[in-house]
């Protein structure tokens, strides 16, 4: 069976990840390639986080 796609295998993944299996079918491959892509380059640094914070304030 060489070839096919492992459903349940990814359905585990994405119940794991909290994504319900309703939500699961609806993905795209390309959101379903983002979800499970492995976290890549920095994340936010606080100069950009306090510029974000100052842009958007709470009110």
């Amino acid at each position: 069976m060489s070839g096919a796609t492992p459903w349940a295998g990814m359905l585990r993944t994405a119940a794991g990840l909290g994504v319900a299996p309703a939500a699961f079918w609806r993905l795209s491959l390309k959101e379903w390639r983002w979800l499970t892509a492995p976290a890549g380059g920095p994340g936010l640094g606080r100069a950009a986080l306090t510029a974000l914070m100052e842009r958007y304030p709470d009110d």
